[in-house]
């Protein structure tokens, strides 16, 4: 019994390792067999390690494993030594990859707008892959964690600020439109790394103060099939006391469960967060009778 409990946790690690593993070689193929190709770069760490490839022709490869070295150093200070062992394993997997499919025949040549959109696709799969997994590819979002905590700007301006110095190197070597192709397949790239880290069904957190709770949890019940809870509010006007329901539904749901809180109290106050991930309790759906 003792050997089961130690070997499930390895497995575990080795599954999530090879992950970032095909992650980073998935990264590689995009940026090989797409973006280099047609001279449209990435933004971040390896963006710059693709200018300083065709600046002095040393192997991408290996500029996008020193270029990172101060980055996983931070990523062990910052968010611990589990994030750094995988970061390093991804960041290893995506310099070999370079390496391994240098000489690969592009999938797309020439048309900017399909270069763009399947070269973002490819490379935000990749790095999502490995974010999932518990690594990360590239170090400047490191950098803007730690920069979040010193300055007065949120971590998601600071990537944003940053990669603008990114692409104006960029810009020295490949040209203006060749940066902005760069950006556009960036911005794509981040949008495919959101879908994959949280899932395509994601899930919904809706919290309702209404004056007619019960009735409300009932008819959720019945129509869409999905508990809730109530946690006991008070107006810091009025002093008013009132039942504030929650309620996690998934993302087809959502035009529902708005249809059926108009229906019961069209006054009712809402709030709607997105959630990245639901485990545990009782989550699950009741029969719709």
């Amino acid at each position: 019994m003792k050997t089961e409990h130690k070997q499930s946790p390895m497995l575990k690690k080795s599954l999530r390792a090879l992950a970032v593993i095909i992650g980073g070689f998935i990264t590689a193929y995009g940026l090989e067999a797409v973006l280099i190709p047609n001279s449209v770069s990435d933004g971040g760490v390896t963006g710059l390690s693709i200018v300083g490839f065709e600046l002095t022709g040393v192997p991408l490869g290996l500029l996008i494993a020193i270029l990172n070295i101060p980055f996983i150093f931070l990523g062990y200070k910052q968010i611990g030594k589990s994030f750094a062992i995988y970061s390093v394993i991804g960041i290893v997997s995506l310099a070999a990859g370079t390496s391994v499919l240098h000489h690969i025949s592009p999938i797309i040549k020439g048309d900017t707008l399909l270069v763009t959109v399947v070269g973002g696709i490819i490379i935000g799969f990749g790095m999502g892959l490995a974010l999932r997994n518990g690594g990360a590819l590239d170090g400047i979002d490191m950098l803007a964690v730690l920069l979040s905590r010193k300055l007065p700007f949120g971590t998601s301006d600071l990537i944003l600020f940053l990669n603008t110095f990114v692409f104006i190197v960029v810009s020295t070597v490949f040209g203006l439109q060749g940066a902005i192709m760069s950006a556009i397949a960036y911005y794509i790239a981040s949008k495919v790394i959101h879908i994959v880290e949280e899932g395509l069904s994601g899930a919904k957190t809706f919290k309702i103060i209404s004056k007619h709770p019960e009735e409300l949890v009932e008819t959720i019940r019945d129509r869409l099939g999905r508990s809730a809870t109530y946690n006991l509010v008070q107006g810091a006007y009025s002093h008013e006391q009132f039942k504030e329901i929650t309620c996690v539904i998934n993302r087809l749901e959502e035009s529902k469960m708005k249809e059926i809180i108009y229906e019961i109290d069209s006054s009712a106050f809402v709030m709607v967060y997105d959630v990245a991930e639901v485990k545990g309790g009782n989550f699950k759906k009741h029969d719709i009778h």
